[in-house]
């Protein structure tokens, strides 16, 4: 089994990041910017006085508890791969709460491969993509929208001036990140050269010091949310339950695990209405489409539907389907494609605000004002009307659309970043939407 280097990055308060990196005989440039982590540290500790200490350890010394370490950053050059047995552990250690940081050394192509594909091996189940630019890592403690690179990324191919970084978002937490361009000779203090694939130094340093705020942020988050909850339906048989539909599309589908199990528990718990429903999940090219009353939809970045789908979610919206999406932790990136791919789909029928005296606001619930996360109450109030979207077809609204996240408080664990809804809040108003779309 390959030995990898882990350089920790240790926080007196028992936060650890960690870095990995290939031994010198397997990878001569794997410290290549020696400098690199202490002066992103120096200028952390100048902006939010903390103050950390590294050392060099194995991969195989890796602490799983993301308590003892919770990033782990790893960089370099060339083609690596992982072993099975490491896999798994990364994969234990993200999902128990850590964050994994991939940097491609001089916008290494090589290198970048790599780790897509590590990633796409550890979490099967979870699309590694680009992030948009609503992405809280983006304004974690500067807002960077636009940032400074060297040469040698307009000759690699990339004209633009956002940053690049993709990520493997579980629960509402991203839990790795590749950084497409080089961040470390940023961070290294010295020349950053015209053939370089990398971010200048001061680009550099703000997005260094927003991946590491945010990654302190969220793993805070972890240590006290309940995410990590399993819904476990005591019904075993589906028979003479109405099934609700998770649509499965070509991106992040999946933000919550147990949100939606959560509220049809609490609907089903609450009303007299003599309907069980049944969670699953499925394609919108699924032959059963057709037999399932609601199509849930929810996301945090940009997806488009392929031509294919687009047909068959028109079809079944224009037979009486019923649509429920909402804009998970209030991302705008999946808010921008959900509407765009309505308004591709349904030309005819514009999607606007339901009117706050519709009865989706008060049966059976009488929802004229919620709670809403820190993050939004900053923007707004900590109470606000309840906003809701909807596209009418036939005279009833087939489409529901929240423009603020709910499932995090379906779970009762919105994510520190979030624009949404409290706990009651959201489970008060995803009632009503649930029999809104059974009574129409």
């Amino acid at each position: 089994m390959k030995t990898l280097k882990v350089c920790y990055l240790c926080l007196i308060v028992l936060l650890v990041a960690i870095r990995a990196q290939a031994q010198a005989n397997e990878n001569p440039r794997w410290n290549a910017t020696p400098d690199d982590i202490n002066n992103l540290l120096k200028s952390l500790k100048q902006l939010v006085d903390v103050n950390y200490q590294m050392e060099i350890k194995s991969l195989g010394e890796l602490d799983v508890n993301p308590e003892n370490n919770p990033i782990v950053y790893y960089s370099g050059h060339y083609n690596f791969s992982f072993s099975d047995d490491q896999r798994t552990k990364l994969k234990k250690y993200m999902l128990d709460g850590g964050m994994m940081i991939f940097n491609a050394g001089l916008g290494s192509a090589p290198f970048y491969r790599s780790a897509k594909e590590e990633l796409a091996k550890i979490f099967p189940e979870a699309q590694l993509q680009r992030l948009s630019s609503d992405h809280p890592l983006f304004h974690a403690y500067y807002d960077v929208g636009r940032v400074e690179y060297s040469s040698g990324v307009s000759k690699s191919g990339f004209k633009g001036q956002e940053p690049w970084i993709d990520g493997v978002t579980m629960n509402c937490r991203t839990v790795a990140i590749v950084s497409r361009f080089g961040l470390a000779v940023g961070w290294d203090g010295g020349e950053v050269l015209a053939e370089y694939a990398a971010y200048m130094p001061e680009s550099a340093q703000k997005m260094g010091v927003n991946i590491l705020s945010y990654a302190t942020a969220q793993r805070g988050w972890a240590k006290e949310s309940t995410a990590a909850l399993q819904f476990v339906d005591a019904v075993k048989s589906s028979a003479g339950m109405l099934g609700v539909v998770q649509v499965v599309y070509d991106g992040e589908w999946k933000t919550r695990h147990a949100g939606m199990s959560i509220l049809l528990k609490t609907f089903n718990s609450k009303t007299d209405v003599p309907v069980k429903f049944v969670l699953k999940e499925k394609k919108l090219s699924d032959p059963s489409l057709f037999d399932v009353p609601m199509l849930y939809f929810t996301g945090h970045e940009n997806f488009r539907l392929s031509k294919s789908e687009a047909v068959r979610l028109r079809e079944y919206l224009l037979n009486g389907g019923f649509v429920f999406a909402e804009a998970c932790c209030g991302r705008k990136g999946f808010e921008l494609s959900f509407r765009q791919q309505l308004s591709r789909i349904l030309p005819d029928h514009p999607m606007r605000e339901i009117p706050g005296d519709h009865m989706i606001y008060s049966f059976p619930n009488n929802v004229s004002n919620v709670g809403v996360t820190p993050a939004l109450a900053a923007q707004t109030s900590s109470s606000i009307r309840p906003k809701l979207m909807g596209i009418e077809i036939n005279g009833y609204y087939g489409v529901v659309f929240s423009p603020y996240g709910m499932a995090g408080g379906w779970e009762m664990s919105q994510s520190p970043y979030a624009h949404g809804y409290n706990a009651s809040g959201a489970l008060l108003l995803g009632q009503n939407i649930l029999m809104y779309a059974i009574t129409q």
